[in-house]
């Protein structure tokens, strides 16, 4: 069986020569976490994003009240980061927690710029998939706003298959914004249609 790169995993549908496949592998640094390992943590400088190869990690926000906040699950083939600090170049206000052991490739800010520069076709590739990205995050405020907790439910079981048993509940109730006994009622209501 022949290894993928990295360079093919992570942007399929491009052709690279072998020179373009080796220099961009070589700008993503491989990382192992543990279930419980911070990626981010509040306040810290963001230059990375993280591409994720396996496993699963939550962004989230606590408030004033301690309360968290989850805005986003990462799972495989997911890019995942803090945003809002990545571009504006400030301290982070979110949390990257790895919540089932994962191997994310972790690539600076300069290192996607020596890419786009040398490789140009994959500018308009992370142009794409941020597209892709601010799509689902206003689908997810429009549906904030308008739809009800079980129809949030069921977005959230359509973008996320499979996740229900590898998150606990309070980070689904969390990312749905209603309290974890909410979410244990509407699971039940939908089990009994």
């Amino acid at each position: 069986m022949i290894k993928k790169s990295l360079t093919s995993l992570i942007f399929k549908g491009l052709a690279f020569t072998q020179e373009e496949t080796k220099f961009i592998d070589q700008q993503f640094e491989k990382i192992q976490l543990k279930r419980g390992e911070l990626v981010l943590g509040f306040n810290e400088n963001v230059n990375h994003q993280f591409y994720v190869f396996s496993g699963c990690l939550r962004t989230f926000f606590v408030d004033s009240t301690g309360k968290e906040h989850t805005l986003q699950f990462a799972i495989k083939d997911w890019w995942i980061s803090d945003y809002i600090a990545y571009f504006n170049h400030s301290k982070s206000l979110l949390s990257i927690e790895c919540i089932q052991d994962a191997t994310l490739y972790k690539i600076a800010k300069k290192d996607i710029e020596r890419i786009y520069d040398r490789v140009p076709s994959t500018e308009r590739f992370f142009r794409e998939k941020m597209e892709k990205a601010f799509v689902r995050f206003q689908k997810r405020i429009l549906s904030n706003l308008a739809e009800t907790a079980t129809e949030r439910y069921l977005n959230f079981l359509r973008q996320y298959p499979n996740i229900e048993q590898k998150v606990k509940n309070y980070h689904i109730a969390s990312y749905l914004g209603i309290a974890t006994e909410s979410l244990s009622r509407i699971r039940k209501e939908i089990a009994e249609e």
